[in-house]
């Protein structure tokens, strides 16, 4: 597999340099050079399957022939290891046709453990046949930070800095990354939002120099690799509940479009999917997109589900390409606008074919809290704040017959403070993590510019030499 750049100007690489490349040296975002599709009896075949056999045969096609099935399994039976639930992505029934999958059992209690658990040993397998290392640098709103670090921290090639938000995250979602003191993992507190982080990561990758000089990678998900890692989980809860003799449709808590844009690939790879819902939070950019064609950036305002405090979804651009069929010098043209203006131009028969496939609603803070209560007392089900916005996309728009599953991107012992307010509950912290609040923290609190996070990179990367 090849991969291409949405805006047409980068060189078409290989798996194991978009791995390692992030994003595209034109601005862009790498896609696959032609989807993998899958026959009904493919599909078929993968029934049954274990989890991380499953991984394997649906990411082959993307990693081939830089990585084979063989190593792929060994990776992924080794990544899901750590998850503390053996079917990795459960299923829960709550209620007629509406399930919940869990992505929340790997080792940091969000979605983003069971693309990063398999990331991580994908970039030490690429740098040792290349006897090479890489710099990994991030922005988080809360749950990417935590993960990378906690599937980094143990790699003898990799040296990982990341930005979040000062206090703009939850409690738990901070410690669990400044708790983390193996000496190649550096935290940076930003004085600023999830955005600013995020333009400062843009900044730091289109500094061609800096970024050759530093090694820079990416784990967030401008990296392909991240994406493709996220299909699985929809091939499993699609084949579970009859795929591929019978549709089913996905609600997706979403902030900056990867998840849900895995979910678009899997259907872009033959699954039978029906329908894709949006969660917004007041943040509710994708949703005015979706229901007025206004993609206009406002200012971030902190809510109860922080992860999502998102105005400028990157993977969006991912979707804007297919939408244009690969009208790389358009997509091209209406990123360049949206950034310089704040505002998308869509062409309006675009956006009425992406309504055609996804609906997206919005919750403020209130009607989140009533719905973690509504969901507890109806089901005896403990969702977080992000979590309860797509079950109820996924109530609202859910289809006669036809299963609707909703994603469940985090563990409510994340945020303790909403599920305790919702329902007088405290969701307990799992063993390994009970020890949480009383872990020495490390962190460095920096300006939003960019010299001062050069310089922070620049530190850790000596930093990493010194100890190999």
């Amino acid at each position: 597999m090849r991969y291409i750049s949405t805006r047409g100007k980068a060189p078409i690489l290989s798996f194991s340099d978009v791995l390692l490349t992030g994003l595209a040296v034109d601005g862009g975002l790498y896609l696959p050079e032609t989807w993998p599709e899958f026959s009904p009896s493919e599909w078929k075949s993968l029934r049954g399957l274990s989890y991380p056999e499953l991984a394997a045969r649906v990411m082959v096609p993307f990693t081939a022939p830089d990585i084979d099935f063989e190593t792929l399994h060994k990776i992924c039976t080794k990544a899901y290891s750590c998850f503390d639930h053996p079917a990795i992505a459960p299923l829960t029934q709550i209620d007629t046709d509406l399930f919940v999958q869990e992505l929340f059992h790997g080792p940091t209690l969000a979605f983003k453990d069971i693309a990063l658990q398999v990331l991580a040993p994908l970039f030490d397998y690429v740098l040792t046949q290349r006897n090479d290392y890489a710099t990994i640098v991030g922005a988080t709103s809360g749950d990417t930070g935590s993960a990378a670090i906690e599937a980094c921290r143990k790699s003898k090639r990799l040296s990982v800095v990341i930005l979040h938000p000062k206090g703009r995250t939850s409690e738990v979602q901070r410690r669990q990354m400044t708790t983390v003191i193996e000496p190649n993992i550096t935290n940076l507190a930003v004085e600023g939002t999830f955005d600013d982080c995020q333009d400062l990561v843009k900044a730091l990758f289109a500094d061609i120099p800096f970024r050759q000089d530093m090694h820079l990678s990416a784990v967030n998900s401008i990296n392909w690799t991240r994406i493709a890692a996220q299909i699985p989980y929809y091939v499993q809860a699609a084949l579970t509940l009859g795929a591929p003799d019978r549709e089913v449709s996905f609600a997706v808590p979403t902030g900056n479009f990867g998840n849900i844009l895995a979910a678009w690939a899997a259907r872009r790879m033959g699954l039978p999917i029906q329908h894709l819902c949006i969660g917004s939070n007041r943040n509710d950019i994708l949703s005015r997109f979706i229901n007025a064609n206004d993609m206009t950036i406002q200012n971030v305002i902190p809510s109860l589900s922080p992860s999502m405090d998102i105005q400028v979804s990157s993977n969006f651009e991912r979707l804007l390409c297919e939408l244009l069929d690969r009208d790389v010098v358009a997509c091209a043209d209406i990123m360049t606008h949206f950034r310089t203006s704040g505002h998308m131009k869509v062409p309006h028969t675009l956006w009425e074919n992406a309504t055609a496939l996804f609906s997206a609603l919005a919750l403020e803070d209130e009607q989140t809290q009533t719905e973690i209560r509504d969901l507890y007392q109806r089901s005896s089900y403990l969702a977080d704040p992000h979590s309860v916005i797509g079950i109820v996309a996924g109530r609202r728009f859910q289809q006669k017959a036809i299963p609707m599953v909703a994603e469940a991107t985090a563990h409510p012992a994340k945020f303790p403070e909403a599920i305790i307010a919702a329902t007088g509950v405290h969701p307990p912290l799992p063993p390994h993590m009970a020890d949480l609040f009383h872990r020495q923290e490390r962190y460095h609190v920096v300006p939003a510019c960019e010299d001062s996070i050069k310089d922070a990179v620049h530190t850790a990367v000596q930093h990493q030499k010194h100890h190999h």
